[in-house]
């Protein structure tokens, strides 16, 4: 039985993965709908014929590793659960030292070694990919480098929820899920606060902004819009990528406006006041806190889902699975696995939700700036600069797009420097 569930398991993920393929490099070929042809959203006005190839070849490889990385993670907490790995990991714990307390830590250790082992071949893949059409200009030795903090960090944020979430499970059999989501609050909602003064500077330098007349002028539109801002920060990425990007971060007083060195250096002053008009908004219009009670009342759904899941996979397959209860600590993979298909399948709404923010930001940014020729051709070079696709295919839109297409954004812009025309006659 346990043979077959393996091997049906990854036959699955075979059969997703050339679907997918299929998908992306065959059915979902990139045709502008004729009414954009010749528009400024049509990439073909932009870009030149290698930018266009380039862009496509990126775009298509990219997307399909996006789609191989989840799944492949829940195959690989499933067969550490069938050949009983989540197992081995508990009795190396136990053998190791005789602190119960500090059994979990052990166990979360090897089960965060294997998993970053098994995880590491698709993200090289995806950091060569970037180096190779020259997205990234970041050596392996420093890539290198964000990754084992990306491991630290996961594995001390993992250590402090693991043992009191397995606590609670063990306390209350049925409440658990309700009790760690009232302990998430407070947790989520320090680490949003101290996200960008202790954790965000272990991979970048942030500081104040070093063009003091476009900080100025940035300023001006944050007065214009009551935002009592003092700084926008910018931080160094040019060692990184060659990718642009700004974005707001943070909550309470430690929220702030971010610009990378590389947007400073590729766009002018007008079109980067346009960017940072489309990020005052998110502070205007508090999109951070939305997302956050929007994501803390997904988290409650998801961990009541999770309850009954796990009851159910344990009550039926956990001879199968070697987890002889819920609330003991082998479960974890199930629990990461069932957590992770959820985040999945909720993607396609946060990504909605998220879409239309993002629409609303830019309109916002243009009625403030009024300037529609340096907000299309901020676009414009965002999307050379990131090989992006203009009209993304439909199921990538769907799980991946957090903003909407360059089409549409070039499109409404456009739309609004007709407008905006027509009105000065």
């Amino acid at each position: 039985m346990v043979r077959k569930m393996g091997f049906y398991a990854v036959i699955a993920y075979i059969l997703y993965g050339l679907f997918f393929y299929w998908y992306l490099f065959y059915f979902a070929e990139p045709k502008l709908p004729f009414e954009y042809e010749g528009t400024k959203a049509d990439p073909a006005t932009f870009l030149n014929g290698r930018e266009l190839m380039l862009t496509e070849e990126y775009s298509k490889i990219r997307n399909m590793l996006f789609f191989l990385s989840t799944p492949f993670e829940w195959l690989f907490y499933f067969l550490i659960l069938l050949f009983g790995l989540s197992r081995v990991f508990k009795k190396w714990a136990e053998h190791s030292v005789k602190y119960r307390l500090l059994h979990t830590a052990i166990y979360l250790f090897w089960l965060s070694i294997f998993a970053f082992i098994a995880t590491f071949p698709l993200n090289y893949i995806s950091y060569s990919l970037a180096k190779t059409y020259h997205i990234s200009t970041q050596s392996f030795p420093a890539w290198m480098k964000d990754e084992l903090i990306d491991f630290w960090i996961n594995y001390g944020t993992w250590l402090i929820i693991v043992p009191i979430l397995y606590w609670l499970m063990k306390k209350s059999k049925k409440r658990w899920w309700l009790y760690g989501w009232l302990l998430s609050v407070p947790f989520t909602l320090f680490m949003m606060f101290v996200q960008p003064v202790i954790i965000d500077p272990l991979y970048n330098d942030f500081y104040p902004l070093k063009d003091k007349q476009l900080e100025t002028k940035i300023l001006e539109l944050a007065n214009k819009a009551d935002i009592p801002a003092k700084h926008v920060f910018e931080v160094d990425m040019a060692e990184k990528t060659n990718a642009m990007n700004a974005y707001v971060t943070g909550i309470g007083s430690n929220a702030r406006i971010v610009l990378w060195d590389t947007t400073l250096k590729k766009l002018t002053d007008e079109q980067i006041l346009f960017i940072m008009a489309h990020e005052i908004c998110h502070y205007v219009e508090k999109h951070i806190y939305w997302g956050l009670g929007s994501s803390l009342i997904l988290s409650l759904l998801g961990l009541y889902l999770t309850y009954r899941l796990m009851n159910w996979a344990v009550t039926r397959y956990g001879r199968e699975l070697k987890i002889p209860a819920v609330s003991d600590i082998r479960s974890l993979p199930l629990f990461l696995i069932i957590i992770s298909m959820l985040m999945f399948a909720a993607s396609p709404f946060t990504n909605l939700a998220s879409r239309y923010q993002e629409t609303r930001a830019d309109r916002y940014a243009i009625e403030m700036t009024k300037n529609p020729q340096a907000a299309i051709q901020s676009f414009q070079e965002l999307t050379r600069s990131g090989l992006s696709q203009v009209n993304p295919p439909l199921l990538v839109k769907i799980f991946r797009y957090t903003h909407p297409s360059m089409l549409e954004r070039i499109a409404m812009l456009e739309q609004y420097e007709i407008q905006q025309r027509n009105n000065q006659k």
